[in-house]
């Protein structure tokens, strides 16, 4: 959970490969879901046009990587994908879940004075300098899942449970449950907005509270699960579920 009031560094994450060059076991691919947003909030992802690699290091060396970086406004439900070797920024007046690789390799480009050490042989060697790619929308899987990033490191949906619904949740690999707005019972513990669930397990149940249930589901990747989620009390979501995935 990120809560900004002042601009964060730029930065870049190596790639896997670029991490594993210099003795670290992966890199660091992350996404951002915005929780909330003052009016003028805004994110940095890319670069307003491509440079050379000698550009680049010009750039970070006279700051003028700051007026490079291509900013963008942001509110509440926003979701950013920052692939590794994207260059990337975070303004103030915001509450971000950042779900991410499990990696703190994080290379500094500019630091808005704050006098912290530049990495910049290793910023140079991992970015990708230029402007970001284009970013999928959310798309609706079933009635209560909607997908907004599948990429190779992780999964990240949205998922909307009705009032006092009754769910079972197949976590067979690594999943993480973010509750954003409602109350839950999750296996044997109870979920409040803000907290996190670590789930590793074929079944595990969710008993829904009386005020519905938003929340992020996180999994390893590269593609979701079709089965990961299944209504306990009929088959609605089930049969959701199928159409939703056959659609273009």
């Amino acid at each position: 959970m990120l809560f900004t009031t002042e601009p964060l560094s730029i930065q870049v994450h190596p790639d896997d490969a670029f991490a594993q060059s210099i003795g670290l076991p992966n890199g660091k691919t992350e996404a951002w879901y915005v929780l909330s947003a003052a009016p003028d909030a805004r994110v940095a992802v890319g670069l307003k046009r491509q440079l050379t690699t000698s550009q680049l290091l010009s750039s970070i060396q006279d700051g003028s990587i700051s007026d490079l970086v291509r900013w963008r406004h942001v509110a509440e439900d926003d979701v950013v994908f920052v692939p590794a070797g994207t260059i990337h920024a975070i303004g103030p007046g915001l509450v971000i879940a950042e779900i991410q690789q499990r990696s703190d390799a994080t290379f500094r480009l500019f630091d808005h004075g704050r006098q912290r050490e530049l990495h910049v042989d290793n910023a140079v060697a991992a970015a990708t300098a230029g402007p970001a790619a284009r970013q999928s929308a959310p798309r609706r899987l079933t009635d209560a899942r909607t997908l907004l990033v599948a990429s190779s490191p992780f999964v990240l949906e949205r998922i909307d449970l009705a009032p006092k619904s009754n769910w079972a949740l197949h976590g067979e690999r690594e999943t993480w449950i973010l509750i954003l707005k409602g109350q839950a019972r999750i296996g044997l513990m109870n979920a409040f907005v803000g907290e996190a669930a670590f789930l590793e397990a074929e079944r595990t149940r969710i008993q829904v509270g009386p005020a519905g249930l938003k929340g992020l589901l996180a999994y390893l990747g590269p593609v979701p699960i079709p089965d990961l989620l299944c209504n306990l009390d009929g088959p609605n979501e089930g049969a959701a579920g199928r159409t939703a995935e056959a659609r273009p």
